[in-house]
């Protein structure tokens, strides 16, 4: 799994410095460690939602809104929003994140910056998911995670566009109105939910099956995005740079 995530964000890092820099510097030949920049990270979690599901979808249900946008009435689960929206969160040292508007945004990193890593998350997940699109994959919403470099430059850093930050789903299973099959860590979850785990430590042991089909739910969708072989990558992890 950490080749996997390590190797998709190379890959993304790569084709997607004309819309922001990045912290990348070398994936080493484990294909699972890398060198980075250091930055000075951004106290928000940069959230970009294409699609009406997980905690937005709870919100919408109860609200009618996501992190302060207005939504149309009548919209299904797992449903295509008119148009990919901006809804921050706060990154929490202990639990989940909380889901919070543009106004308290700006209050912890300020107007300015704000604007700018709107522009930049939108930016990315255009690209993004026109890119796993025409692969077969639907990035249903995804998370970025920006900071300042030494110049302070907005940079992008940690992960991006993996199943672990994002919501994969096959194009060719896509149906609004439920829940969809998933190549992210939705199948672990979903295995959580089923023995009613409470969430509090220690998680439940994962039978074989569910990390076997985990693993190769990530495998797929890395072989789908990159059209490289896993092993391919694991021989040489400089592939994924193109």
């Amino acid at each position: 799994k950490g080749r996997v995530l390590t190797g998709l964000a190379g890959f993304w890092f790569e084709r997607t410095r004309h819309i922001v820099p990045n912290h990348l510097l070398a994936l080493h030949d484990d294909g699972r460690s890398t060198e980075a920049r250091r930055l000075s990270m951004v106290p928000i979690e940069c959230v970009v939602r294409g699609y009406l599901a997980g905690s937005g979808w709870k919100d919408y249900r109860e609200t009618g809104e996501v992190c302060g946008h207005r939504l149309p009435a009548g919209l299904r689960e797992s449903e295509q929003l008119p148009e990919p929206i901006f809804t921050p969160a706060t990154k929490a040292e202990e639990g989940h994140d909380e889901n919070i508007d543009r106004e308290r945004a700006a209050d912890l990193v300020g107007r300015k910056l704000l604007a700018e890593a709107e522009r930049i998350s939108l930016e990315l997940y255009a690209f993004a998911s026109e890119y796993a699109a025409a692969r077969g994959i639907v990035i249903a919403d995804t998370k970025f995670e920006l900071g300042l470099d030494g110049d302070g430059v907005l940079t992008l850093g940690d992960e991006a566009l993996t199943p672990d930050s994002s919501r994969f789903w096959p194009a060719d299973e896509y149906e609004p109105g439920r829940g969809q099959p998933s190549f992210d860590k939705q199948y672990v979850r979903d295995y959580c939910e089923s023995v009613e785990w409470d969430k509090t430590e220690p998680g439940p042991e994962l039978p074989a099956e569910i990390v076997a089909g985990t693993r190769a739910r990530y495998v797929e969708a890395f072989e789908r995005v990159t059209g490289i072989s896993f092993d391919d990558y694991l021989a040489d992890p400089r592939t994924v740079l193109g």
